[in-house]
């Protein structure tokens, strides 16, 4: 998607949000909807939409028949395509990432690839490391997609420690300081993103 448009208009950023969670109550997910909060405020000229990965079908090439996809695989490439930049929240599993993002990352990495050439950022929660292998791994596949991924700054969120950084009962980010990162996050990704892609 090109971030040139009428002369005079502001174009936002359409960032398309990530979640390598299934779970509901996810933190990830919490970090996710946060983000997309952030933007309809603090962080303006963003348009993120989180895109839902749990529908995909696990990659199986025989299901492309004649350079065509299952409908949910279709939707979700052509999703992908329309993103200016991509938010991931990856948790860590088994100092990975999950099996549902690599799915994902998978399927609409099928050529043609729809990754290449977009900025990039990852936020995760968890336990000690808050998700950070399975930051380095995304990072490690995303040289081969062809992602252009935000250095710095990092946001990796131990959920555990004291005192609470979510709502108990919906999952939500609570934590004021991690809010205030994230924020950071998002202002470097457009920033980022505008680099690459610049405006008319």
């Amino acid at each position: 998607m090109s971030l040139t448009g009428v002369v005079g208009a502001a174009v936002p950023v359409n960032v398309a949000a990530i979640c390598g969670s299934l779970r509901k109550g996810s933190y990830n997910r919490g970090l996710l909807r946060a983000a997309v909060e952030l933007s309809k405020g603090p962080v303006e000229g963003l348009q993120i939409e989180h895109v839902d990965i749990a529908a995909l079908p696990m990659l199986n090439t025989d299901l492309e028949k004649e350079g065509r996809f299952p409908v949910e695989v279709e939707a979700f490439r052509n999703k992908i395509l329309e993103a200016d930049c991509f938010l991931f929240a990856s948790p860590e599993y088994n100092f990975s990432v999950s099996a549902p993002m690599k799915n994902a990352l998978d399927w609409a990495s099928r050529p043609p690839n729809m990754w290449g050439g977009k900025a990039a950022a990852i936020v995760s929660a968890g336990g000690l490391l808050g998700g950070g292998r399975s930051q380095l791994h995304l990072r490690q596949i995303g040289i081969f997609l062809d992602l252009h991924f935000i250095n710095k700054p990092e946001f990796f969120l131990n959920a555990f420690l004291p005192p609470p950084k979510f709502n108990p009962d919906t999952g939500d980010l609570i934590d004021e300081d991690a809010k205030l990162r994230l924020k950071e996050i998002l202002l470097s990704l457009k920033a980022f993103t505008l680099q690459l892609q610049p405006r008319a």
